[in-house]
């Protein structure tokens, strides 16, 4: 095996990931302290062709050295807004008809790998705070929980692990 080199990737360049046809998952961040996680979530997003990702509450947003500094770019290829209050951007997605799960370890959860996206509509799933998790009114106005079956002592992954993971495995399912 020999490793490729950068120009032997077939990289699409940023207009044409503008005009590529979108996964149909939107990421929505609920009050992500840590800039970093959010430039991580932007180069996930970019990686699956991800169609949005809503920035709310107290997450930075780009143009941010630290964002930056984990996106690599992709805060240019990935369509993204922000949106102070969550609830409402949830409520307002719905009415499009958009299904939401929250990716949060909670009662009547779906273990992902036992989640089936919906056929013929999109999904958007919410990312939590990096201590608190997603909100509690945020995880009740959801259509549903996904939880990521963990089989060691932690009870918690960093959500640009959960986002990667998660983004992944729907992709997959959707393909």
């Amino acid at each position: 095996m020999r490793k490729l080199k950068n120009r032997e990737l077939d990289r699409k360049s940023i207009e044409e990931f503008k005009s590529a046809k979108k996964t149909p998952l939107i990421v929505i961040l609920d009050n992500i302290r840590s800039a970093n996680n959010v430039g991580s979530v932007f180069r996930s997003s970019d990686a699956f062709l991800i169609d949005k990702v809503y920035l709310c509450g107290i997450t930075a947003t780009p143009p941010n050295k630290d964002i930056q500094r984990t996106a690599l770019g992709a805060t240019d290829s990935v369509a993204w807004e922000y949106k102070k209050d969550t609830i409402s951007l949830l409520k307002e997605l719905q009415k499009e008809g958009v299904m939401i799960a929250s990716i949060e370890q909670a009662e009547n959860a779906i273990m992902l790998n036992e989640f089936s996206p919906p056929e013929n509509k999109k999904l958007a799933i919410v990312l939590g705070n990096e201590v608190k998790g997603v909100q509690q009114e945020v995880v009740s106005a959801s259509d549903t929980c996904i939880e990521i079956p963990q089989l060691g002592t932690k009870h918690s992954l960093n959500i640009s692990v959960t986002c990667g993971v998660v983004l992944w495995d729907l992709l997959v399912k959707l393909s």
